[in-house]
């Protein structure tokens, strides 16, 4: 069963066997369990990084993001995915009462029940996500999600409609939604952008509290700057 990858399905069989080994070894029906023997041998395999798009393959993905014929809000939250480095789920239940648009400097606070690591998130928008807002705001019809669903607006966008659009644009096992997260830190650390600002700007977690919420704060204009050139360099490519 481990040679055919069912590591979950193997862990759970020898589970099993050891509650039946143990029950059967209280009671007299035999003297060994050996399951115990059997505990180190089922390997857990090792997490693999999502597959992601090289800098090269941008054009292409952009030209037939633009050309693909899907529901505004899921062309629209793929560019916002690739512009604020988010997750999926921020964006999809992204509700309109988090943005700060109406400022010099706009501003994403997502709350920490939506955060993987269960604190918030401040993102600085760029100009080129502020205008992805603007323009799906006009096609909105409901009033909480921004990314709202196709056949029922007062819900956020289903969990895998970004994912589906890429499979029809031709990405399928060539690269996800949240590989773009991946493909934009190579890509700014290339650049020579500092890689603790690109990591606050992944929501990756800083250990030391004390340490993170200084960063937060003290490198908010540095992220802001980062997203921008990040936008500009997308917009180079294909503009918005």
């Amino acid at each position: 069963m481990e040679e055919q990858r069912k590591f979950v399905a193997a862990k759970k069989v020898l589970q099993k066997l050891n509650r039946i080994f143990r029950f059967a070894n209280r009671n007299d029906y035999c003297k060994h369990n050996p399951v115990i023997l059997l505990k180190d041998d089922i390997i857990t395999p090792k997490k693999k990084n999502q597959p992601a798009l090289e800098e090269s393959d941008l054009p292409e993905f952009l030209k037939k993001l633009d050309d693909i014929n899907v529901y505004i809000t899921t062309k629209m939250g793929l560019r916002m995915v690739m512009l604020t480095l988010t997750r999926t789920k921020e964006i999809r239940h992204s509700t309109w009462d988090e943005f700060d648009l109406e400022t010099d400097k706009p501003l994403w606070r997502i709350p920490a029940d939506r955060m993987k690591m269960n604190r918030d998130h401040i993102v600085p928008l760029s100009m080129q996500a502020v205008k992805v807002l603007k323009k799906v705001k006009r096609f909105s019809r409901g009033n909480q999600f921004v990314f709202e669903q196709q056949n029922n607006p007062q819900k956020p966008m289903s969990e895998n409609t970004m994912l589906y659009a890429m499979y029809r644009m031709g990405y399928h096992g060539m690269a996800t939604v949240h590989g773009f997260r991946a493909t934009a830190s190579t890509i700014l650390n290339e650049k020579g952008f500092r890689s603790d600002v690109i990591e606050l700007l992944l929501a990756h977690v800083e250990k030391n509290q004390v340490r993170a919420a200084y960063n937060r704060a003290e490198y908010l204009d540095e992220r802001r700057k980062i997203l921008q050139w990040w936008a500009d360099h997308l917009d180079e490519i294909n503009p918005l």
